[in-house]
């Protein structure tokens, strides 16, 4: 070996100890928050009541077994793969000015729209407050076709009320559009 060079970081002793060594492997992170998860998930589907009518080889449980299960497997082999010297690529795949000011007008239109849908969907109903969420949403994300964007925005959320409450049994509150739905 030859003497280190000035961009070599692993010839460089770094200050710091365990600190430095956590900021280097940060994604650890990451994993342990996906176990957790996965923890969660799993414990929450064990203690999940399940009707004796219900049972048969797919029932409630499989879908949360079957994801938490998976947390778990990702967390292990991510971990793995960080202990062994894997890095994420640093904004390297992405199309992002990371020396751009953060679009604080979007991002608070985006948050009253959500807030106000989630406040609207009691006395309003899915299909209203769908309606101004996906139209809300659209707008503040840069659409600016008044007359085309609250029928899309309508549609779709007609759209997803039926799929949800019809075809998959997910009762979603009809509000005063209840009688005529």
């Amino acid at each position: 070996m030859g003497p280190a060079r000035p961009g070599d970081a692993e010839a460089a002793p770094r200050p710091g100890g365990t600190r430095s060594w956590l900021r280097d492997h940060s994604e650890l992170g990451v994993c342990v928050l996906l176990f957790a998860l996965g923890v969660l998930v799993l414990t929450d589907a064990l203690t999940m009541s399940v009707d004796i009518a219900q049972r048969g080889p797919v029932g409630p449980r499989t879908v949360p077994f079957v994801i938490g299960g998976l947390f778990l497997l990702i967390a292990v082999l991510l971990a793995a793969d960080v202990l062994r010297g894997g890095r994420g690529e640093a904004e390297g795949g992405e199309d992002v000015d990371l020396d751009a000011p953060a679009d604080w007008r979007t991002v608070l239109l985006l948050t009253g729209v959500f807030l106000g849908a989630a406040v609207l969907i009691g006395p309003l109903g899915f299909p209203i407050a769908g309606a101004l969420l996906f139209w809300g949403s659209a707008y503040a994300l840069g659409s600016r076709h008044h007359g085309r964007d609250p029928l899309i925005a309508a549609g779709l959320s007609l759209f997803t009320y039926f799929v949800f409450d019809n075809l998959l049994g997910v009762p979603l509150p009809g509000g005063p559009l209840m009688g005529v739905l």
